[in-house]
């Protein structure tokens, strides 16, 4: 069952990109706009998948959102415009359970983002 501090479904959401400047670009972006309480930038994943046709394997940077299911929408379109990718991976999983302290800190930072 998920975990709700009010109507508010809470989801994780995840990207990447091989570029520092972009991650951190993103990453800023979604806090100032309070679409995001927090965003975290793992660097030195290598992911190999298939891209036109072939084999690919390349060094990413992985990055976690922590936000709201209402403001899914809006950080897909906000991590399209920024993104440099021509077809990112914009994942977005629901959190089932957690620690209602930091569930009550999430809401704090997202409560003033103009979308409520």
């Amino acid at each position: 069952m998920s975990y709700n501090l009010g109507m508010s479904k809470y989801i994780q959401i995840i990207t990447t990109t091989n570029d520092e400047v972009v991650a951190k670009r993103i990453g800023r972006t979604l806090v100032e706009k309070r679409l995001a309480a927090c965003v975290q930038i793992i660097r030195g994943i290598t992911s190999i998948y298939w891209w036109e046709g072939k084999i690919t394997e390349d060094s990413e940077i992985l990055i976690f959102i922590k936000s709201k299911e209402e403001l899914y929408k809006e950080i897909e379109k906000t991590i399209k415009e920024l993104h440099n990718y021509s077809v990112p991976e914009i994942l977005s999983i629901p959190i089932s359970d957690g620690n209602p302290d930091y569930f009550k800190w999430l809401e704090n930072e997202l409560q003033n983002n103009g979308n409520e």
